[in-house]
């Protein structure tokens, strides 16, 4: 059993509404988070009785305060749920302020303004991880909402030990911001941070508090809603109160499709990532050669130039055809039908690269987003993904409330063929329109088989959280690797734009750079991505969290 339980939550187990009875007989339970106060409240709750989702509420909490680069109440995210009786998408992402407009970044001539979707208030999207939060507790908690909250007020009000890593990344964005010139209010609420002591948020606290007492009316209407509301009217942002009151949070049917033997559940759009992710696996499936001596060696030059390809027209697609469900027609069927993607892979030069300008769409997000996998006693599963964008968002605290306010506008196309901060080309699909939700790459996905989890997988890392989702499920399913193995080994991607670059992971071999160069590629250098994976081979749980973070995995027995 789970020894070191968090002592600060009291918690009082009620009939739950999620259920309980998946397996006959109760199985391990099991966390990947990226932080261990997380982990450790996550596995707290599990431990008291609560399932997957409750313990996905109470560590999105924690998130918000112990890691400021992604975790929030100030942005959104995707949570993915699997249970024995249905699988459910609730879709908690910012959307475009009623004032917000197609045009709004571009200059008197057209031209799109550097920096103006990325700092500053206006890069602001409405919020909507409470929301979020708040419908998954009224659809599957089954702990009341204050005790999933008490963990983060507390770690909030009395402090926690900063990692290294988290002040190393302080450090870095300070810098940035002073180095660029950039007008944000950040070092005035976290430049005193230092790794090894204890930091404190009163003010988040409040906010928190209020969230708990309240549950979303605390954020959306009352004290909250005024001070950010009064902020943006200080700060020439958009945000109103009307915005505010009007978010929802929605649940939507998760793309499900058989792929090897497992049914692969994923993110739907506005998620851009899950249509990626089944393209990338399926095109794979269709070009690559069949097991035995024929077969691919994992991150050879071979293997990492197919997946290349196949990326090249996976990104094609994506900037065409896919943005918010909501507003446009976004074609999933076709993008994923077989006869489509084998006329798709019949495009692919397995000895060559393909000219980018020739990769068209088919006929028919630093990168400090967060994840978290979870599997209960019961077989219930939660993949969870939240993010403010970009390493600590708009780098705007709004100061009576003690949260950073998201830069979602930037996942917009701010103009067609202009890319966005990750690479990323968009279109008409993914223009700013009022309450719109803007394209993401989030994919937190599970893998079932004979309808009983097998694996729950995700990751940050902006566009890059896509070939960090398939690489880890091949990882597992064509490599045989255990969590551990899946989740630090080095990781490539290749996107259609920068033309013909792969950013890669230290540890590929030095024969496959060199061949990957001579055949035309240019190689960068960079880590990417932070995976944290549960594996489920008949009951018994194998959860990894990338060692290159800050992540905790623990299986409680």
């Amino acid at each position: 059993m789970y020894k070191r339980i968090i002592t600060f939550v009291s918690l009082i187990c009620i009939s739950a509404t999620i259920s309980t009875t998946a397996f006959a007989v109760e199985q391990q339970a099991g966390v990947a988070m990226p932080d261990s106060y997380s982990a450790d409240v996550a596995a707290s709750i599990l431990s008291k009785g609560g399932n997957a989702v409750d313990a996905a509420i109470a560590a999105q909490f924690v998130l918000a305060v112990t890691l400021p680069e992604a975790g929030n109440i100030g942005g959104g995210g995707f949570m993915l749920v699997h249970t024995d009786k249905q699988d459910d998408f609730i879709d908690y992402r910012e959307v475009a302020p009623l004032k917000g407009h197609r045009d709004m970044y571009l200059d008197d001539k057209g031209n799109v303004i550097d920096n103006k979707s990325v700092f500053g208030v206006l890069s602001a999207g409405v919020p909507g991880t409470v929301a979020g939060m708040w419908l998954a507790h009224k659809k599957y908690g089954s702990l009341p909402w204050k005790s999933l909250l008490e963990p983060a007020v507390v770690l909030a009000e009395k402090g926690f030990v900063v990692h290294p890593k988290l002040a190393k990344n302080v450090s870095w964005y300070l810098d940035y911001l002073q180095k660029k010139d950039i007008k944000v209010n950040f070092a005035e609420f976290f430049g005193a941070m230092k790794a090894g002591e204890v930091f404190k948020q009163p003010v988040l606290a409040s906010s928190l508090q209020r969230i708990r007492d309240e549950g979303s009316d605390g954020f959306y209407k009352g004290k909250t809603a005024d001070i950010i509301v009064n902020f943006m009217k200080q700060q020439g942002g958009l945000i109103s109160h009307q915005d505010l009151a009007q978010y929802q949070a929605v649940s939507r049917k998760p793309i499900s499709q058989p792929w090897q033997g497992y049914q692969v559940l994923t993110s739907p759009p506005p998620s851009s990532g899950g249509i990626a992710i089944l393209q990338w696996l399926n095109m794979y499936q269709q070009l690559a050669p069949s097991k035995g001596e024929a077969a691919l060696v994992h991150n050879s030059k071979e293997y990492v130039h197919l997946l290349s390809e196949i990326g090249k027209r996976v990104f094609a697609d994506r900037a065409d055809y896919l943005g918010d469900p909501d507003f446009y027609p976004v074609p999933v069927k076709q993008l994923l039908d077989e006869n489509y993607l084998k006329k798709r892979a019949g495009d692919v030069d397995l000895l060559a690269i393909s000219t980018t300008e020739q990769v068209k769409p088919g006929l028919y997000e630093s990168e400090d987003t967060t994840h978290f996998s979870i599997v209960d006693k019961w077989g219930n599963a939660v993949a969870n993904t939240t993010t403010i964008n970009l390493t600590f968002g708009s780098g705007v605290v709004v100061p009576e409330a003690g949260f950073i306010l998201n830069d979602e506008m930037d996942d917009f196309s701010a103009k067609p063929g202009v890319a966005n901060a990750f690479g990323a080309l968009g279109g008409k699909a993914n223009e700013i329109q009022p309450r719109k939700r803007m394209l993401s790459s989030m994919t937190p996905t599970i893998l079932l088989k004979d309808k009983q989890v097998a694996l729950v997988t995700g990751s940050p890392g902006g566009t890059t959280i896509i070939s960090s989702v398939y690489q880890s499920i091949l990882n597992v399913t064509e490599f045989g690797m255990s969590a551990d193995e899946a989740v630090n080994s080095p990781r490539f991607h290749h996107q259609l734009y920068p033309e013909n670059v792969i950013r890669h992971h230290s540890g590929l071999k030095s024969e496959d750079k060199k061949a990957l160069q001579q055949m035309g590629y240019t190689l960068d250098n960079r880590h990417f991505g932070d995976v944290h994976l549960i594996i489920n081979e008949n009951g018994k749980l194998d959860a990894g969290s990338e060692a290159h973070g800050r992540g905790k995995a623990l299986v409680l027995r």
